[in-house]
């Protein structure tokens, strides 16, 4: 009886130890980090995590890259720009419906973003190894084929078509939203609650820290390398992505020549802007839109995010200063005397 009773409680000792660990493994926290299409990825799961379901990840994140990328032969998007001017092409739902919604800020800023811009993209390469500055001749023949209103969209059948030769499609500008979009979807059906998914500094924050505190998330300063920060927000469920003038140039006979080109004049966008950082629900609509209003420059772009009412922004000027959309007031806080807020 006395064996017994210590088999007994042995076993209990056990089983308890089991479900503690087991409790103990599913919070645990999980990070990986990879590169996607030129941008370095970390996906960092703060409960019910596990190596399988960063596998998955991962494996999400590789097959949109052989989608959408126009950099790597065989993608989807390339088989459509290498038949621009000459038929139709199907595409996948995850294709189709990003290119619809490029499409759709295309037409919100009247073509001052546009998803054809793919010719000047290649043109001047900026970020890649053959980056180099063009000639007016080069330009002035690339940008006739930028036109956002010649993609022409088939939903029944999820086909697109360019309606001319030489147009390309990009969707560089939009991509890494996304697929952070996509991510989130794939976590929460896994009954992830808490996570940050890291695309190169396009942020999606899932839920909140813990049961007290939002994500506090910090702004890039747009004269510093990057982990430089100029202040914090605090977001739960929300995406923030900057773009800046800092992220990716080249430099010819003195001049910086940024990467965020104007499709009407073939040349970077001349602005007074650095960096603007937008809030969104989605992702996707945080890293279209954070091109987008740079393109405006502040007082356009302070106007359309005010129309539209579906994000926020932060806006840091070449001269230090900080504007902020109305928002953000009260949750905006600057860690860096170097910049003023203004508004």
């Amino acid at each position: 009886m006395g064996k017994k009773v210590i088999v007994i409680i042995t076993t209990i000792i056990l089983a308890i130890g089991l479900v503690s660990c087991a409790k103990e493994d599913s919070n645990k926290q999980l990070s990986r980090t990879e590169l996607f299409m030129g941008t370095t990825v970390k996906v960092t799961l703060y409960d019910n995590a596990s190596e399988k379901l960063l596998d998955d990840v991962f494996k999400r994140v590789s097959e949109v890259e052989d989608l959408v990328s126009i950099n790597k032969e065989g993608t989807e998007v390339g088989l459509l720009n290498e038949n621009a001017g000459i038929k139709g092409v199907k595409l996948s739902y995850f294709s189709y419906n990003l290119i619809k919604k490029a499409l759709k800020y295309s037409k919100l800023s009247h073509g001052g973003y546009d998803v054809s811009i793919g010719p000047l993209v290649k043109l001047w390469s900026i970020g890649l190894p053959e980056a180099n500055v063009p000639s007016e001749d080069d330009i002035k023949e690339v940008i006739k084929n930028i036109d956002y209103t010649k993609v022409k969209m088939n939903d029944s059948t999820k086909e697109v078509f360019l309606s001319e030769k030489g147009m390309m499609i990009d969707l560089g500008s939009i991509a890494k939203g996304y697929i952070a979009d996509d991510i989130a979807k794939l976590l929460k059906k896994n009954n992830v609650e808490r996570a940050i998914i890291d695309l190169g500094g396009n942020i999606y924050a899932m839920g909140t820290k813990d049961k007290e505190h939002k994500w506090k998330i910090g702004i890039q300063n747009p004269f510093e390398d990057r982990g430089n920060v100029i202040g914090t927000i605090e977001i739960a469920n929300k995406s923030v992505v900057t773009t800046g003038v800092y992220e990716r140039f080249i430099e010819k006979d003195g001049i910086k020549y940024h990467h965020i080109l104007n499709p009407k004049t073939g040349y970077p966008y001349k602005t007074d802007i650095a960096g603007v950082t937008i809030v969104a629900d989605e992702s996707v609509d945080a890293d279209a839109l954070s091109t987008l209003i740079f393109t405006k420059g502040l007082d356009e772009g302070l106007k359309f995010l005010d129309e539209l009412e579906t994000a926020e922004a932060i806006f840091v000027m070449n001269n230090s200063k900080v504007y902020i959309t109305k928002g953000l007031k009260g949750n905006f806080k600057i860690v860096n005397d170097s910049f003023e807020l203004s508004n």
